[in-house]
């Protein structure tokens, strides 16, 4: 009887990580025209989200420097609708009243001119009055709204009692004014006035920005102003600022409390930040759907890349590679393709909102999540679109394989 020798079976070879990366690159270099337009479709989706959040968190950071710089604690008092729905007006020595108040640090105001349009000279036709307001203010207004002037002066007591006047940031493009001077004039409800200043965009009081402003006493005695302020502001103490907000409208107005409006302008800047963050949101939907078009995209071509490559997947099976072997190769090259998108599309959605936070003057804030999420999201992307197109190419028999033509 003859014993028949026993040979132990060859154990396959194990993979190292180098060598997962070099055979899961070959299909990469070998169609690199096709590997480019598969990974450009998980960047543009990556460089969508990445952006979108970029653009939302630097605006955030915009508003936030903007309230530090000027402040939460600015109150605005505007006379607002008796019961009968007419307009309702502030006393005249509201102001004064509200001075009062132990907290109010500083208060000044702004009347209304209903009766004064503004017009950049007396050629221009009655009915084009470009949707500009005339307003009497008081000196000390930008300093309690925390105005600046982009050109000129603000008014003085020397100003205040003449045809001297400092137009809003909108007033100036509408009215064509490039810089105040001596000979740049307006007219204000039928008077010549002199634009000693240019205003830039008030944040906290953006109704100033389409509007014309001038001295108290000359629009009383020029203009027909009745002296009745229409708007006023506010600073108080942080700590003290909602005590201060529940009695301003009956400080400002005893007899009438019911009509006047009391609100916070920071509260308007914040919502409308609550606001771009919902649009952001929807945006951020959008370029989830396009990373998952671009992971179809990948999943496409590594099913096509399994069918053209079927002989060297039989080559490889032949020459003992293992269905284990075989599937991380595909999968590794699906990886590495969608792992191409991800980083292009994060340096690209970081590039957008760099470039877009510079220009505008924002600071740039790109989150390390939005960019650690994006990653994690291709490989994943990745990992779904080429296990199918990865297990198929497992199961391919050898004889199968290298029978192809």
């Amino acid at each position: 009887m003859t014993l028949m020798e026993v040979r132990p079976r060859p154990v396959p070879a194990r993979m190292r990580a180098r060598d997962v990366l070099r055979v899961g690159a070959i299909g990469l270099r070998t169609r690199p025209l096709r590997a480019f337009l598969s990974a450009l479709g998980i960047a543009i989706g990556i460089a969508a989200m990445v952006g979108v959040v970029g653009l939302s968190s630097s605006s955030g950071a915009e508003l936030d420097r903007q309230l530090s710089a000027l402040g939460t604690n600015l109150l605005t008092v505007t006379s607002g609708t008796t019961l009968m729905g007419e307009a309702a007006q502030l006393p005249m020595d509201a102001e004064a009243m509200i001075d009062r108040i132990g907290p109010v640090r500083a208060v000044s105001s702004v009347g209304k001119v209903s009766e004064a349009k503004v017009y950049r000279s007396e050629r221009i036709p009655e009915a084009q009055t470009g949707g500009l307001s005339t307003y009497a203010a008081r000196l000390d207004l930008p300093a309690t709204i925390g105005a600046t002037l982009s050109g000129g002066t603000w008014l003085n007591a020397a100003t205040e009692r003449y045809p001297a006047a400092v137009v809003g940031a909108d007033a100036a493009r509408r009215l064509g004014i490039g810089a105040p001077g001596q000979d740049t004039q307006i007219v204000v409800g039928g008077v010549r006035f002199t634009v000693v200043g240019v205003l830039e965009p008030v944040a906290l009081a953006p109704d100033l920005d389409s509007g014309v402003l001038v001295g108290w006493p000359v629009a009383e005695g020029r203009l027909g102003f009745d002296g009745h302020p229409t708007t006023l502001y506010t600073r108080s103490d942080e700590a003290r600022l909602e005590a201060v907000r529940e009695v301003l409208g009956a400080t400002a107005n005893p007899q009438a409390p019911n009509e006047v409006d009391v609100s916070r302008p920071s509260d308007a800047l914040a919502a409308k930040q609550a606001t771009s963050q919902a649009f952001a949101g929807l945006l951020l939907g959008v370029g989830a759907v396009a990373l998952l078009v671009g992971g179809v995209g990948v999943a496409n071509t590594m099913v096509i890349s399994v069918l053209e490559r079927r002989a060297e997947i039989g080559l490889r099976r032949s020459l003992g590679a293992t269905r284990g072997q075989v599937r991380t190769q595909f999968l590794a090259e699906s990886l590495l393709l969608s792992a191409l998108g991800g980083i292009g599309g994060v340096l690209l959605g970081t590039g957008v909102t760099t470039a877009y936070a510079l220009y505008s003057g924002w600071p740039s804030v790109v989150p390390a999540w939005a960019t650690a999420g994006g990653l994690a999201a291709t490989l994943a992307i990745g990992a779904a679109a080429g296990l199918y197109p990865a297990v198929r190419a497992s199961r391919l028999s050898p004889t199968e394989a290298l029978a192809t033509p």
